[in-house]
């Protein structure tokens, strides 16, 4: 199928491109179009107009700094994947990118749009919102920021007003004495996941779990992150992941598709819950040795 009609503009600035959002309600911002221009192809979605911002260069950026990775609207997935000082600072958003799509649409598709199109089933949303990340929009009204614990208020709805445009997004450096880990289950690798998990992990000074955050995607409707801290007090054993994984759940309340029933996606859900959290408090020992070596 094809597109209905639309009109089609390519602004230079971002004012412009504000202007003209603010003056056709019906329009929609095209970036990297990985999901967009699928959707407008089967007529899923209908279109006054693309304001195409591939011109406006300051929106092509990533920032890295000891306080966290700031990017911006026309930052590929595959150039933030790629970026070793971020992967440095935030190593979170080099695993998560790791299983998104495949390397075509990674090295077109933004990690900003990938956020605001608010899949629960696309790793970036959870990442986000795990990492206390922020979403910066601008209007012709001016500017403001966005908690991701605010940003994400139900299926693929985001809390962005008319006229705002997302152009940059800020996740916090990983802190120290923590780790991380991220993994999914897809039917192959590159389709969207079935279930799928990051966790941080934070050490005490002994030793002993401090904090273990975990992020749940493709089984709710929107992201979800669960603290399963407490379930940890007397360390990691086999009796305190099954623990962690029914403490999720009482959270989670899977629901099923097309794709895999509830039931099948809350054993995959105990399943990665014990191998995430496993695989996050190993990370955490192997920083913190490196740490006492540096």
């Amino acid at each position: 199928m094809k597109p209905a009609a639309f009109t089609f503009q390519r602004p230079a600035e971002l004012s412009e491109a504000l202007a003209a959002y603010a003056a056709n309600p019906g329009a929609k911002i095209l970036a990297g179009g990985q999901s967009l221009i699928p959707l407008m192809s089967m007529r899923l979605t209908t279109v006054s107009e693309l304001i195409d911002i591939n011109g406006i260069g300051e929106l092509s950026f990533i920032d890295v700094s000891e306080a966290g990775v700031r990017f911006g609207a026309l930052a590929r997935h595959a150039e933030l994947h790629a970026h070793e000082e971020a992967r440095r600072v935030q190593p979170m958003l080099h695993a998560a990118l790791s299983h998104v799509a495949h390397a075509t649409i990674r090295n077109r598709g933004t990690t900003v749009g990938s956020i605001v199109h608010a899949d629960a089933s696309g790793e970036m949303p959870v990442v986000l919102t795990l990492l206390g990340g922020t979403l910066t929009v601008a209007s012709t009204e001016g500017r403001r920021e966005i908690a991701a614990d605010d940003l994400f208020i139900g299926p693929l709805e985001t809390a962005l007003e008319s006229g705002e445009i997302a152009v940059e997004a800020f996740v916090p450096a990983l802190p120290a004495r923590h780790g991380i880990a991220f993994d999914e289950i897809a039917r192959r690798h590159g389709d969207y996941a079935l279930c799928g998990l990051g966790v941080v992990l934070g050490l005490a000074e002994d030793g002993g779990i401090e904090s273990v955050r975990a992020g749940y995607l493709s089984v709710t409707e929107t992201p979800i992150v669960v603290d399963l801290t407490d379930c940890f007090a007397d360390g990691i054993d086999a009796s305190s992941l099954v623990a962690a994984g029914e403490k999720a759940l009482e959270q989670l309340e899977p629901e099923g598709d097309i794709h895999a029933s509830a039931e099948y996606r809350a054993q995959l859900a105990r399943t990665l819950t014990a191998r995430v959290i496993t695989a996050a408090h190993a990370d955490a020992k192997a920083r913190l040795d490196q740490e006492a070596k540096a």
